[in-house]
């Protein structure tokens, strides 16, 4: 009788699924085609800026090694690449928040001028030592920055405005309002001096609340923001993945219906990762403005947001990953600077940073291209 009870269990035991097998290994071809892409993409980058260049009359050898020498050539260079990537680490992690809560916030060129006129407008007007009125500056530089972006939040949850839309056309108000402030007396323009005219900026920051440097020109020399900018990109990613705001979030941005019925409302979890979103391009101003800057005037931000959208893409919404494209971006804008000062049309130095963009983004298209039509031809 035991043994009969036995058996049943024993044949049970020698038939049971033993642990899932691994997936299969993507053969050699597979693994090696994005590293082939980004070979050729760069290579062909590189072939039309050297094309470019020598139409206009220039040495494509000259242009490349002052691309070299103005981001990586020196450590004075290198520097400045690191803080040209603060910003633009800034605002890519803040892009980042919005698109994991499904919203496409395009207007972080606006709220990074919002902010840093908010900001200078602190600096300015608030007594008091260094070390209290500069935090204030960058906090209130991101409070300008959410503000800004509460607006597209309040007309896309009040008025079923998209945000695409509302936060492109926010950038051109925000740009007015920041012309208008430079060039009033009573608001933001430099203080007159007798037998001097006045221009459209602000006065400058005074030296005690500028972000610390480490380093001296003209060696390796850093500002502290890629310091302020690489924590606050460890702990978002950290708060999106481990924590219950950054699961609601992901929710949201999954499934908004599916989010509902578990509670997740969209007003408040959506239109707050649109101010997060504001807030870390307002604090990327008010960075600028006390890393570099010292001042307002007419065009401030100088594409900031829209380089810092373009990390947050390459990156693949993950702010980890935007640390190393950060840098790269900025290594790209400080070697266009240096370019142009070689006499090279600025034109040129736009586009040949566009074709080095467009060749960092195509292997990433052309991998999430391959995704998507196996899965569409399934539901076909």
């Amino acid at each position: 009788m035991t043994g009969l009870l036995q058996a049943p269990r024993a044949n049970s035991a020698a038939g049971a699924p033993g642990p899932p097998a691994p997936p299969p290994r993507p053969p050699l071809t597979e693994r090696l085609r994005t590293p082939a892409l980004y070979v050729l993409s760069l290579s062909a980058a590189f072939g039309i800026a050297a094309i470019l260049v020598a139409v206009v009359g220039k040495s494509p050898k000259d242009a490349a090694a002052a691309m070299f020498d103005g981001s990586l050539g020196s450590g004075a260079a290198l520097g400045q690449s690191v803080d040209q990537a603060a910003p633009l680490l800034l605002v890519a992690v803040g892009s980042v928040i919005a698109a994991r809560a499904g919203i496409f916030n395009i207007g972080q060129e606006g709220q990074a001028v919002i902010g840093a006129a908010l900001g200078a407008g602190v600096g300015l007007f608030m007594p008091g030592p260094g070390w209290f009125v500069l935090p204030m500056i960058l906090l209130c530089a991101a409070l300008g920055g959410a503000l800004w972006a509460g607006v597209a939040a309040l007309l896309h949850y009040w008025r079923g405005v998209d945000v695409v839309i509302s936060t492109l056309l926010l950038i051109f108000v925000a740009n007015q309002v920041v012309s208008f402030a430079v060039n009033r007396d009573y608001l933001l323009r430099e203080t007159a001096v007798p037998g001097q005219t006045t221009t459209s900026q602000s006065d400058m920051l005074r030296e005690s609340v500028w972000l610390p440097r480490f380093g001296e020109f003209p060696g390796f020399n850093i500002g502290a923001g890629i310091f302020l900018a690489v924590v606050l990109a460890v702990a978002v990613y950290f708060a999106l993945t481990r924590t219950r705001w950054g699961f609601r979030i992901r929710l949201l941005g999954l499934n908004a219906r599916t989010a509902h019925r578990a509670g997740v409302g969209a007003v408040v979890v959506g239109g707050g990762a649109l101010l997060a979103s504001g807030a870390f391009a307002g604090a990327a101003g008010g960075v600028m403005l006390t890393g570099s800057g010292y001042r307002m005037q007419d065009g401030f931000a100088g594409n900031v947001g829209f380089d810092g959208l373009l990390v947050a893409l390459v990156a693949k919404d993950n702010p980890l990953h935007a640390v190393p494209v950060a840098f790269f971006f900025g290594a790209l804008r400080a070697g266009g600077g240096f370019l142009a000062a070689t006499g090279i049309p600025r034109y040129i130095v736009a586009v040949v940073t566009a074709l080095l963009v467009l060749a960092v983004v195509f292997p990433t298209a052309v991998a999430e291209i391959r995704r998507r039509v196996p899965a569409r031809t399934k539901e076909a």
